[in-house]
């Protein structure tokens, strides 16, 4: 899963990146509106962190312009603690969630992983796709209840497939949500991945739709 982060202030904006990519995540990161305001409304995240306090242009213009373009990936707010109308202006402008500033990592990672969920349609941390198991808390993967040893762009794989199960998923959604844009991304890659999780995975679980793309599906 890809996640934009917007955030001006350097250092915490690479404590941010290091702990979404720690956590599984891609990551890009924009420290100004404009550059947020393209990078939303043109590159296919799955989510964003959007700070309000931004040079360029503000955090609520942004949002609002992502809005009206009907980019509609979960939006988690940041804000400092003590500005509870910049809280009421981001909601009504459309964004699903806010942390006020400070904050603790793990409480973002676990709001975010539930907009994450609840814009996919799913209701709880743990996905489940036959005996195939993946607990988003913990970034983990179980088959019958034997973990499973992934790398970390395995790891991503699996779970963008799991976030979309029975769905079909084409090569190009794939590359784009699990690399980050400055990624020098290949596309066989891709395919090498697949081709790991599938001797990792019961048979037949990731199916090639031809001139497609791939299916997770429940083993028959």
């Amino acid at each position: 899963m890809r996640i934009l982060v917007v955030e001006d202030e350097p250092t915490l904006a690479r404590q941010l990146a290091d702990g979404l990519v720690a956590a599984g995540y891609a990551v890009d990161l924009a420290d100004n509106g404009i550059d947020a305001h393209f990078m939303g409304d043109t590159e296919p995240v799955d989510a964003a962190i959007l700070d309000l306090g931004l040079p360029g242009m503000d955090g609520i213009t942004v949002l609002k312009k992502w809005r009206a373009a009907g980019r509609a990936m979960p939006v988690l707010i940041l804000t400092a603690r003590d500005t509870w109308h910049e809280k009421v202006a981001g909601i009504d402008a459309g964004a699903d969630d806010y942390l006020a500033k400070p904050f603790h990592m793990e409480e973002l990672l676990a709001r975010l992983r539930a907009l994450i969920r609840r814009a996919g349609g799913h209701a709880s941390a743990e996905l489940s796709c036959g005996p195939l198991k993946l607990d988003t808390r913990a970034s983990r993967a179980t088959v019958d209840g034997q973990a499973l040893t992934l790398t970390s762009h395995e790891y991503r794989v699996l779970a963008y497939l799991m976030h979309h199960h029975d769905e079909v998923v084409s090569r190009t959604d794939l590359v784009e949500h699990i690399y980050a844009q400055d990624f020098d991304r290949d596309s066989n890659t891709v395919e090498v991945f697949i081709a790991r999780l599938r001797k990792k995975l019961p048979p037949g679980m990731i199916e090639t739709v031809r001139g497609l793309g791939y299916r997770l599906a429940s083993p028959q």
